[in-house]
């Protein structure tokens, strides 16, 4: 008795993680090209990629930052999706990090860096589709797609660390401090973005184009 009472409970702790994961909700709003907000309100954030910023009060737009939230824009609106998570679950802006899903089985994250709207952002650990969009990611750059479209380099070089897969300036305190066994030159930007190294948010260099 006290058996089938376990694999009852077991069952059905198995179908509530099902429906959670078959849950559909419908977009209602945009952010920019990377972040949405659902039917309850709740914002989520895709993980694993990065697209540039949107115009704000106290900045101006980074380059393609309007064209990725249009062609994000285009594919979620109004649309129903279904969300997938790594174990991080928020941002320290209590945004929800994830996958996103739309009706046909295409993710979003993987359609936006495929087409050069964004690049790869790996978190804390490794997800489930890093190797994946890196792998989206470089045949958009060799195809010269979006973003990566007449690509103007900016001389110099980079400090590259293979723990965090964030690169930077040579005079970054952040990449100064990263051990010799983490650390990555780079020569180039092109060079950091193609092996998945995203910029530092602190030494991020204004000209990439």
């Amino acid at each position: 008795m006290k058996k089938g009472m376990i694999s009852s409970v077991i069952l059905l702790i198995f179908m509530v993680g099902l429906s959670v994961a078959d849950e559909w909700f419908t977009v209602k709003w945009v952010d920019d090209g990377d972040t949405i907000v659902l039917e309850n309100n709740e914002k989520i954030r895709y993980i694993g990629i990065n697209t540039p910023e949107i115009a704000h009060p106290d900045k101006s737009a980074e380059h393609y930052g309007p064209e990725a939230a249009k062609f994000n824009k285009k594919l979620v609106l109004s649309k129903k999706v279904r969300l997938e998570f790594e174990n991080e679950k928020q941002d320290q802006y209590g945004r929800t990090l994830a996958y996103i899903f739309l009706e046909d089985g295409t993710m979003v994250n993987e359609k936006l860096v495929e087409q050069g709207y964004a690049h790869v952002l790996t978190g804390k650990s490794k997800g489930k589709y890093d190797s994946l969009l890196l792998k989206k990611q470089q045949a958009a750059m060799d195809a010269g797609k979006g973003m990566w479209k007449d690509w103007k380099e900016t001389a110099g070089s980079y400090i590259g660390n293979s723990r965090s897969k964030r690169f930077h300036t040579q005079d970054c305190a952040s990449g100064q401090q990263t051990g010799l066994k983490n650390r990555t030159a780079f020569s180039s930007l092109w060079n950091a973005f193609y092996e998945g190294f995203a910029p530092c948010k602190k030494c991020m260099p204004a000209e990439r184009h």
